[in-house]
């Protein structure tokens, strides 16, 4: 789907004169929306394909993750746009590729946030203690998902990540963020 300014402006004029101020949608039905998208159909099957318990290739991701994506990350320092299928599987390739490296087998999240900006944008975010079945963690991320309602599905548009510890973030989100290097 592609913007059109000349509809968008029309739109626009025929709301003001109809005197609405702007548009009505329920936040909360959009965050539990956000939510049971997020955590319980992507976010399952993201950690089940990276720990090999789903037997199914990074074709999947394709679903789940919008193109172009914005992605940045410190370590490995990562700033770019992901533009094609290819850059997208392969960008989740290298991360299931570092964790089943490790012996990844779950994730712990101590601390999640949904924010709703409108009916088709939202955030998540949230503390990932990537771990091992003895609990150990094999690393730990504080993690901004950019998401966009698209084709009336949604879609990570832009990932944000750095790499943190619990003894600077506490288990929260803005402990995480807040931390100097």
């Amino acid at each position: 789907m592609s913007f059109d300014s000349a509809v968008a402006e029309k739109t626009a004029r025929k709301r003001m004169e109809a005197g609405e101020t702007s548009s009505s949608f329920d936040r909360k039905a959009v965050e539990e929306e956000v939510r049971q998208w997020f955590f319980e159909e992507y976010y399952p099957r993201w950690v089940e394909v990276g720990n090999g318990t789903r037997d199914e290739g990074p074709e999947f991701i394709l679903e789940y993750w919008g193109r172009p994506m914005f992605a940045t990350h410190d370590e490995p320092e990562i700033a770019t746009w992901l533009k094609t299928d290819e850059e997208v599987m392969m960008f989740l390739t290298m991360q299931h590729n570092i964790l089943k490296s490790e012996g990844f087998t779950h994730t712990y999240t101590p601390e999640e946030k949904v924010f709703v900006y409108n009916k088709n944008g939202a955030a998540v975010e949230g503390i990932w203690s990537r771990r091992r079945a003895d609990e150990s963690e094999v690393h730990r991320i504080v993690v901004h998902f950019e998401l966009a309602r698209m084709g009336g599905k949604w879609r990570v548009v832009g990932t944000q990540t750095r790499m943190t510890d619990l003894a600077k973030d506490n288990n929260t989100v803005a402990g995480a963020w807040a931390q100097d290097d």
